[in-house]
């Protein structure tokens, strides 16, 4: 696991690969309209795992 982890990036790069594969005709119109879908709803699946932020719990007070 890496706290890097950029999902837009991951995204794009996706997105990318796919755009590239349809223009060189290695898949056509609807297996590219079906992958995009999948890479869709697999982006939002992540950003809601994503969500939120790592906080260091705070230290319990000490009793005087």
């Amino acid at each position: 696991m890496t706290y890097n982890f950029d999902p837009d990036r991951w995204y794009d790069d996706e997105r990318s690969i796919l755009d590239a594969r349809l223009k060189a005709g290695e898949i056509g119109a609807q297996k590219y309209k079906n992958a995009l879908s999948a890479l869709d709803r697999r982006y939002d699946e992540m950003l809601r795992r994503l969500d939120g932020t790592y906080q260091i719990p705070k230290a319990p007070l000490k009793e005087k």
